[in-house]
């Protein structure tokens, strides 16, 4: 039903593409030294080699961001373009003709201008933990980054590489995380029952603006997760955000307390990279409420802070008691009072 091409060719006019700018500093040393610096401070020994880090470009991200979304979304795509019972054939193929024109609209702008963003990515499959990982590092937009917020191109980028070596760090260290990740992953895919709600009116103005226009203001107002699982399966999702913001929070509070001795703008990378993140566009803020990184930008908040107060108490080891099993994760409410999950984890 996702015509991938029209998804991409969508994606890559929104994201542009200004090249692949060479940075400042030799990528391959920068990242062996975060490595070390990130094993040291959390007491986390990965199990194998970690993927070597890529510098790419705008084009180069979206084609492996969309095919994740291919292989996590076929599922997904599959129930939906099921036929309808009591819905002639000609009728069902021009439903699916124009549900996938509009879905495939959808994903190629939104994920495009995800693309203009992301600084750095740490990227595993959502639903294969057995695929392989890379290190992904944005040439554009960290140079871009760096003339905006006015920081050293060199220290942002080391910045970035102690916060993508982290999730590294995170998965091969933690045997059982990729595969509950994707267990989560998949639990919450089976909840999604998306239908195109079309009757013989709107069929004729399916791919009319009017309709594309109702279309996004329900997104705009629910929420895109909330549209398509429903409010009474939100608890599979509480839990998938549970377990991102301890995964998210922890390498914020790691690339601050394992940089402290290699970047001496510290602070002001702090700062500026808040400041980035409060400093979005009218055009982000509803692609943030659609995607629900609304909740994202939240669980950087809450996880660093549950990181924070539980090595300030306990110091690292008791951090990493989080990463025992799956029954150890903290809960959201439990992120939210850490004292909660110590006294149940002690």
């Amino acid at each position: 039903m996702v015509d991938w091409s029209i998804a991409r060719s969508i994606a890559v006019r929104i994201a542009g593409d200004p090249g692949r700018p060479q940075l400042a500093d030799d990528l391959a040393a920068l990242c062996a030294d975060s490595e070390r610096r990130v094993v040291a401070y959390t007491q986390l020994q990965p199990a194998s080699a970690l993927p070597p880090p890529e510098l790419i470009d705008r084009p180069a991200w979206l084609d492996a961001n969309l095919a994740n979304m291919r292989s996590t979304l076929d599922p997904v795509v599959d129930r939906m373009s099921r036929p309808r019972a009591r819905v002639p054939t000609a009728m069902n193929e021009a439903i699916k003709a124009a549900g996938g024109l509009v879905i495939s609209a959808e994903v190629g702008g939104l994920v495009g201008l995800m693309a203009q963003r992301v600084l750095g990515q740490y990227d595993i499959s959502p639903v294969d933990p057995e695929g392989p990982a890379r290190l992904l590092f944005v040439a554009p937009n960290l140079r871009d980054a760096a003339a905006r917020l006015e920081v050293d191109e060199r220290s942002l980028l080391r910045w970035v590489a102690l916060h993508e070596l982290t999730h590294a760090v995170q998965f091969s260290s933690v045997p059982w995380l990729r595969g509950h990740i994707a267990g989560l992953t998949r639990e919450l895919l089976e909840t999604i029952d998306v239908r195109l709600r079309i009757d013989l009116r709107t069929v004729r103005d399916a791919a009319s603006p009017g309709a594309l226009r109702e279309r996004f203001e329900q997104l705009r107002d629910d929420g895109l997760m909330t549209a398509v699982i429903g409010s009474d399966r939100r608890a599979v999702l509480d839990r998938v955000q549970a377990t991102m913001a301890l995964i998210e929070g922890h390498a914020e509070h790691v690339m601050d307390a394992a940089g402290v001795d290699a970047l001496p703008d510290l602070d002001q990378l702090r700062s500026a990279l808040d400041r980035r993140r409060r400093e979005r566009s009218g055009a982000w803020r509803i692609v943030e409420r659609l995607l629900g990184l609304e909740m994202k930008m939240r669980q950087y908040e809450v996880g660093k802070r549950f990181c924070d107060e539980v090595v300030a108490e306990r110091g690292i080891a008791g951090l990493n008691r989080a990463w025992q099993s799956p029954e150890t994760l903290p809960s959201w409410a439990e992120l939210e009072d850490p004292r909660a999950w110590r006294a149940r984890t002690a």
